[in-house]
């Protein structure tokens, strides 16, 4: 596997020319909407999550396996051809960089600023309506809000925007409480 280095480079080539094909073809939300459920899906299954990053299993299996999970999400053709293209080329473990350079790319053009948030789990739409609202007022523009499950927080929010992050989960409370008990 290539070094960090690397896999943010090859990121930038393949969402550049992801980004260019869905601009030619209007559809940039539908595709950014497709990379960031496979991201959720990605990130909330080990199994799949080993599947994408494993040299060990064939590029056939890797593209079958994608292919259905892109069919049953219901992604646009554009965005299935791409990643049965990343599966064949064996990039598919570059597809987080990857997403998240198109985000950031498709923030940028819309003079966005993009704010990653975690919780322990699945926000409802109303909810992260109401996140976006709160970052509106405190970054002063638009907001795009990339959601992440992490069971591990066991509740609350990590907020990152930027180089600015605010971490009220409980898992991060209960550990400052552990560390002034041992102070104690």
């Amino acid at each position: 596997m290539a070094a960090k280095g690397g896999v943010n480079e090859i990121a930038a080539r393949y969402a550049k020319a992801l980004f260019d094909l869905a601009d030619e073809q209007k559809a940039l939300d539908p595709v950014a909407e497709d990379l960031r459920t496979v991201e959720q899906l990605v990130s909330e299954s080990d199994d799949l999550r080993r599947m994408v990053r494993s040299p060990v299993i064939s590029r056939a299996d890797q593209g079958k396996a994608m292919s259905a999970i892109l069919d049953k999400a219901g992604a646009s053709e554009l965005t299935s051809k791409f990643i049965g293209y990343l599966a064949a080329h064996r990039r598919l473990f570059a597809l987080g960089a990857i997403t998240k350079a198109f985000l950031a790319e498709l923030a940028s053009r819309r003079g966005e600023v993009t704010a990653e948030v975690t919780s322990a789990r699945s926000l409802s739409d109303a909810q992260i309506s109401a996140v976006e609202e709160a970052l509106k007022k405190v970054v002063g523009g638009k907001v795009a809000v990339e959601h992440r499950v992490d069971p591990s927080l066991i509740g609350g929010l990590i907020v990152k925007v930027g180089s600015r992050m605010v971490d009220s989960s409980l898992s991060t409370q209960l550990q400052k409480l552990k560390l002034a008990m041992k102070g104690a």
